[in-house]
């Protein structure tokens, strides 16, 4: 278990000896997409922490195989603890998991992985307002439930703080032929232009409007997961919405053109999901 849980677990330990009754932290509040186990509680501040962007490693089960699912975005971890001063006793490790798993079924979501080891653990998967959402239940292993441990990730690309600069790209250009558009988001597997890309735009419109001689071919690429000919697809339409949007500013559409090159120039290695972030991509190239 990690450290934020082990901490939890250590500072609980002493209200538990004393039998006092169990109180959140103030500092401490529930997943919005998560309801608590009767009982369980968060009693200090190290049982809850968030950070905005990070990676975690979840367990997929892939035929008679388990295997690790590297899973990048807003990152949430929950210690809860079963009040034993009260005259109920604990859920099992068992009832504990079901409950999660019924919950995220009922919304359309999906149990991924399911162990009944030594750790009762589940990898939970649902799609949600433009997100991919994993969790991750995860019990004790003592004889009852009472304690559980729950990880939640909201799969959704970094926030990019250097976005398009219209001198970089120009000097790419002049140099490689070719400059990426840094900054142009997209939801995933989807190719509406996200409002947070309008500054990337808006460089882009500059470096046009400073050369009107240039002409550039808008490439769209991927990375490898899915099919190459969806890739493709996928990569010519977000080069298109690109196109689209420089031509509303402004911009002549004959100095343009759209290309998908999906996951057949990569810039870095599909291995990582670090590697599969710099794959999806816009790039200008310069045409002759």
């Amino acid at each position: 278990m990690k450290i934020i849980g082990l901490l939890c677990v250590l500072a609980v330990a002493g209200v538990a000896i004393a039998q006092e009754p169990l109180k959140d932290d103030p500092k401490c509040k529930d997943p919005a997409l998560f309801t608590r186990m009767p009982g369980f509680f968060m009693p200090v501040d190290s049982c809850c922490r968030e950070v905005q962007f990070d990676t975690r490693k979840f367990l997929v089960q892939k035929g008679t195989e388990a295997v690790e699912q590297e899973v990048e975005g807003r990152k949430l971890d929950y210690e809860y603890t079963f009040d034993r001063s009260r005259e109920a006793a604990p859920p099992s490790n068992l009832q504990v998991q079901r409950n999660f798993q019924n919950a995220v079924l009922k919304l359309g979501g999906k149990v991924l992985y399911a162990e009944k080891e030594g750790y009762y653990r589940t990898t939970l998967f649902l799609a949600r307002g433009g997100k991919e959402i994993w969790a991750e239940v995860r019990t004790s292993g003592s004889v009852d439930g009472d304690q559980y441990y729950l990880a939640i990730v909201e799969r959704e690309a970094m926030k990019q703080d250097i976005v398009a600069n219209a001198e970089v790209m120009k000097d790419g250009l002049a140099e490689t032929g070719h400059a990426e558009i840094a900054g142009i988001f997209f939801d995933f597997n989807k190719a509406e232009i996200k409002p947070e890309s309008q500054a990337a735009l808006d460089e882009t419109v500059k470096l046009l409007r400073a050369d009107p001689a240039l002409r550039v071919w808008v490439v769209g690429h991927t990375d490898n997961v899915g099919t190459a000919e969806a890739n493709v697809k996928l990569s010519n339409t977000r080069a298109s919405a690109v196109v689209a949007a420089l031509v509303k500013a402004g911009i002549d559409a004959r100095r343009l053109a759209a290309h998908g090159a999906g996951p057949y120039a990569p810039k870095a290695a599909n291995t990582t999901e670090e590697g599969r972030a710099q794959n999806r991509r816009v790039e200008l190239v310069a045409q002759p």
